[in-house]
């Protein structure tokens, strides 16, 4: 039986990202060491990258797509180019869950790769049976796929609610 959960942050709304920082940032208030894969954000250094650098050793960012823009905004070469970028992300999180290189792993927007039909659940099913017991792995993206619910511990839905602002006048 393994001892780290499989947490899964999902749904349409907007902060599945945020929130799994946030469980970066716990973790690494409880001296863990944190491994972020991000899939399907593309390139782009950002201002919010920059803060994450700064707390490496203990936090390390990984992103293996080389275009600048977003996957779905890609020309179909581009994106066949970007399909094999997105798969040495894969095995480089393959081999970070065999090794137990770390305490927590988020795998961010996963399930959107799922989504994409860049992998299938299987896949990802098989890359989380190989983990060392103690990790603790995070997994976002939009849409939850069937076949997955027995191999996690916890399932965050996120939405975003419109409010009335015109309700309390």
């Amino acid at each position: 039986m393994k001892s780290g959960a499989v947490q899964v942050i999902c749904g349409p709304g907007r902060g599945k990202t945020n929130a799994a920082v946030g469980s970066a940032i716990s973790a690494l208030g409880n001296h863990k060491n944190v491994i972020m894969i991000q899939f399907l954000k593309g390139s782009l250094e950002t201002d919010k990258m920059d803060v994450l650098k700064r707390l490496e050793p203990e936090l390390k960012v990984f992103r293996f797509e080389k275009a600048a823009a977003f996957f779905e905004n890609l020309s179909e070469e581009e994106q066949e180019e970007e399909r094999m970028n997105i798969r040495n992300g894969l095995n480089f999180a393959k081999k970070v869950m065999t090794t137990g290189e770390c305490d927590l792993l988020i795998l961010d927007e996963i399930l959107g790769i799922i989504d994409c039909g860049i992998i299938t659940a299987e896949e990802l099913i098989q890359h989380l049976e190989t983990r060392e017991d103690e990790m603790s792995v995070i997994l976002t993206g939009k849409v939850f796929p069937k076949g997955l619910e027995k191999y996690v511990d916890e399932i965050s839905m996120i939405q975003d609610v419109q409010v009335d602002k015109n309700q309390n006048e």
